[in-house]
């Protein structure tokens, strides 16, 4: 169930229409996952901060930019995770390396990176609510997926629900089959996607994506953590 160093395990993240998103009832899941250790979101951010970029630059740039602290254990609150079609991989994977390598917004991850063999909605909540934005990757398979359809609706409904998370879902259109402005659901009609063949696309990245954004959603999530680790303990 892991995320080997040297290749990413991409899991599938599309779920046939009728059959319950909560239970995974394959014997053989179940049997890989006893024999595999778990993996974290840290394990995640690692592999993306450190794969994507050739190792004179990775070692060059470690020198210079500061990483995400860990908290106690060695969990990281991420920059951004994509939400994408399980046909989009390769763009989500495109927008991702664009954010991190040329932007300096790191680490991100997209849906495919999380864990598999765990449940999709589990996984979802940790991606939504471990990083500090999550960006929908609208193109034309976009609304073609029923759980995309899910996912950014339970998106939207934790950033109305949660104020620290107010803005915090951000709709994108990528240069590749982008979904077109009139298909997109209203709901996000209503947010200001970023629109990546705009010639203000790099100042809307910077505009949106905002380190003391990002430090006072990491301070809530250590202390939403702590919280519940104190309420496990007692």
């Amino acid at each position: 169930m892991g995320i080997q160093k040297s290749k990413i395990d991409l899991c599938p993240v599309s779920l046939p229409l009728g059959k319950s998103h909560s239970v995974d009832t394959s014997q053989r899941h179940r049997e890989s996952d006893s024999k595999k250790p778990e993996i974290s979101l840290h394990d995640v951010a690692e592999h993306s901060s450190t794969t994507t970029m050739p190792t004179g630059e990775r070692e060059a740039a470690e020198g210079v930019e500061e990483l995400p602290e860990e908290d106690a254990e060695g969990e990281v609150f991420l920059k951004f995770v994509i939400l994408h079609a399980e046909s989009d991989t390769s763009e989500a994977l495109r927008v991702q390396d664009l954010l991190q390598n040329d932007f300096g917004i790191r680490p991100g991850i997209i849906f495919a990176e999380m864990p598999c063999g765990r449940q999709h909605l589990q996984n979802l909540d940790d991606a939504v609510n471990g990083s500090a934005w999550t960006i929908l990757l609208l193109t034309e398979n976009f609304l073609r997926d029923t759980w995309c359809k899910f996912q950014f609706y339970s998106s939207l409904m934790n950033s109305v629900n949660r104020q620290h998370k107010y803005n915090s879902v951000i709709p994108m259109r990528p240069l590749n089959n982008p979904l077109p402005r009139e298909r997109t659901p209203f709901a996000l009609r209503t947010i200001n996607a970023l629109e990546e063949e705009s010639r203000g696309f790099p100042t809307q990245v910077e505009r949106i994506f905002q380190e003391s954004v990002y430090k006072t959603q990491q301070t809530i999530w250590k202390e939403t953590r702590n919280t519940v680790q104190r309420q496990l303990i007692a």
